[in-house]
């Protein structure tokens, strides 16, 4: 009984991650350390689309931000504000609904 409780908080905790296989939990450029300032405007386009790895660092590059945070309904996420962190926000379904900078 004691196994299959551990299994189910392990599996519990697993899930409370914000990011999934194949999306990089942080992208970087090659600007120099300081440089970078998010910019979530112009990304509009975007929106709708299904979260991929290519969207994620196409939108970084676009915004200039130094991460990618990508938040699904639910997930717990930091109350702290990031100038170089770009949040890409998710439906239920995985598909863009906005962006925002922090």
């Amino acid at each position: 009984m004691k196994m299959i409780a551990g299994a189910a908080l392990l599996l519990l905790a697993a899930a409370c991650t914000t990011t999934s296989e194949g999306e990089p939990p942080a992208l970087s450029h090659d600007e120099p350390e300081g440089e970078y300032s998010c910019n979530a405007e112009g990304l509009q386009d975007l929106v709708g689309r299904p979260a991929t790895a290519e969207l994620g660092a196409d939108a970084q590059r676009r915004s200039h931000s130094r991460t990618v945070r990508w938040i699904r309904p639910g997930d717990a996420v930091t109350m702290d504000f990031r100038e170089d962190r770009l949040n890409i926000n998710l439906d239920g379904q995985g598909q863009v609904e906005r962006f925002n900078c922090g």
